[in-house]
């Protein structure tokens, strides 16, 4: 229990001080390069460094865990604690469990910031900021299909839950049918609600004999079951990072009328699966660390540590970005690397095993 407290302790010491640093580093670092295309409004400024700085945090918070790792371990044989609780009859594996307890938890936590929209989209608002002003801009020229309709909406506000400019095109065995011509909608109760509308409809068969077509006017009408602003927002304009509940509840709807979910996929294998190649990647290379200075250099050491995380860092994030724009499998790009690395963790836990 003592070496556990005092190993959790050091780990979370460097951990809150290299994720402070490296968060700094890029907020000011991004605040310099587009401090002169910022709106002329200190409250946006500083909600615009805010959701930088939650961008920040969920770019580089599963990269820390580790750099936190191998800082804390160089500490751990620098004062010679490390040799004290081996000494005392402390195992490795003793050692590596608060590594392991903490980064499962952080990881966690990390996961389940991602219920929020402020730190799922913080990018995305932040970008909105510097360009309109405005945290959550309108999405203009929306064109998506649902079931056997065709939907545009010239102008949605999600966070006001409307959209303007509103045509629904019917179609049946490749014909169209008719034309349903709004100029707004509301989302309310699950659906979207058109007080007003302008319904042209075609004759079945056009001759001489038919009566040609039809204008009626509609009201009250409720279309789209289901198709939440937030969710039509990101999910045709082919945005990557969903909220948890966005992303399940696009899947699940999309699922039904069997449209390519690849999308989807990728952004909750990043949310769930992408996380962990941190506790793997801990357990690697925590067997690679000597027990005492006088095994190796421990500068050399370090920077090869550090050198190889960002490396494998690197590669999931390529791999990430080239799973969000459809090039490879999303399980090939984001699945595999991480059982792979789990397998690796393995590896090196049977073989200290077996060596012991």
């Amino acid at each position: 229990m003592l070496a556990f407290k005092y190993v959790a302790t050091v780990y979370l010491k460097y951990f809150f001080i290299i994720l402070s640093a490296l968060v700094a580093f890029m907020v000011g670092f991004d605040y310099m390069q587009y401090a002169s295309a910022l709106p002329n409004s200190a409250n946006l400024v500083v909600i615009y460094v805010v959701f930088k700085a939650f961008f920040a945090i969920d770019m580089l918070l599963p990269l820390t865990l580790v750099f936190a790792m191998i800082s804390a371990k160089i500490q751990l044989i620098r004062s010679n604690a490390l040799v004290s609780f081996y000494s005392l009859g402390y195992s490795r594996l003793d050692i590596l469990r608060p590594f392991l307890v903490v980064s499962f938890v952080i990881t966690s936590l990390f996961i389940s910031l991602h219920l929020f929209d402020s730190f799922a989209r913080a990018d995305e608002f932040s970008n909105n900021i510097r360009h309109d002003a405005q945290y959550l801009s309108p999405t203009r020229d929306l064109f998506f299909t649902y079931k056997d309709k065709y939907i545009y909406f010239s102008k949605m506000v999600p966070l006001q839950e409307r959209a303007e400019g509103v045509r629904v095109f019917s179609v049946k065995n490749n014909s169209l049918q008719e034309v349903l011509i709004a100029s707004k909608a509301v989302y309310k109760d699950g659906y979207w609600f058109i007080k007003n509308a302008d319904l042209i409809t075609k004759p079945q068969n056009l001759d001489f004999s038919s009566m040609g077509i039809t204008v009626t006017q509609e009201k009250d009408l409720k279309i789209l079951k289901g198709f939440r602003p937030k969710m039509l927002d990101q999910v045709y304009e082919g945005k990557v990072n969903f909220t948890i509940k966005n992303a399940v509840d696009a899947l699940l709807l999309l699922n039904e009328q069997n449209v390519n979910t690849a999308t989807i996929r990728s952004a909750l294998y990043k949310i769930f699966i992408y996380p962990f190649f941190v506790p793997f990647l801990v357990v690697i290379i925590f067997f690679f660390v000597p027990i005492s200075v006088r095994f190796v250099n421990l500068s050399l050491f370090s920077s090869g540590a550090i050198l190889a995380t960002l490396m494998v860092w690197g590669v999931l994030f390529m791999l990430i970005e080239l799973s969000n724009h459809k090039t490879i499998p999303s399980e090939v790009g984001i699945v595999l690397p991480v059982v792979l690395l789990f397998f690796g963790a393995l590896y090196q836990y049977r073989r200290y095993r077996i060596s012991t």
